[in-house]
């Protein structure tokens, strides 16, 4: 399927992946949003639950392993080139984890990894669904 100009949306997961009071934020090596910090995700691939493409893509993308992932929400990215066209489009499950183990490293679609304080998080220009959905995902993982 293509990402760019599709035919139709691509779905694809992100996590929220937290460590005491942090945050796993990826820096982006490729777009949408490339060099740009985010959460772990990416397109889920034939035959895997979401559940299990979150807990892939955050593996692939930084070299570590969650808990099971908890659903937070679904949210659509819809980005148009000048003319109006659609040039990307995902809905976007998000998930929620903790961290089990693992060392951190960046791989795969990241070109950086890194455990970032919650309290510092506007120091990364995040997109602000993401600055929202990882405040939904601190709430929910705390109870």
């Amino acid at each position: 399927m293509k990402r760019r100009y599709p035919s139709q949306p691509v779905i694809a997961v992100g996590t929220v992946v937290l460590k005491e009071d942090c945050v796993l934020l990826i820096k982006r090596a490729k777009p949408p949003k490339e060099n740009q910090w985010s959460i772990p995700g990416g397109a889920q691939e034939l035959g895997e639950t979401t559940r299990q493409a979150a807990i892939r893509e955050v593996r692939e993308e930084t070299a570590i392993t969650i808990d099971e992932p908890v659903f937070l929400d679904v949210i659509d990215y819809i980005d148009r080139d000048k003319a109006g066209r659609i040039l990307h489009h995902y809905t976007l499950i998000d998930y929620g984890a903790n961290y089990r183990s693992g060392l951190l490293s960046a791989g795969d679609d990241a070109s950086h990894a890194k455990w970032v304080p919650i309290d510092r998080l506007s120091e990364y220009n995040l997109w602000g669904m993401t600055e929202k959905i990882i405040f939904q995902a601190v709430e929910k993982l705390k109870k």
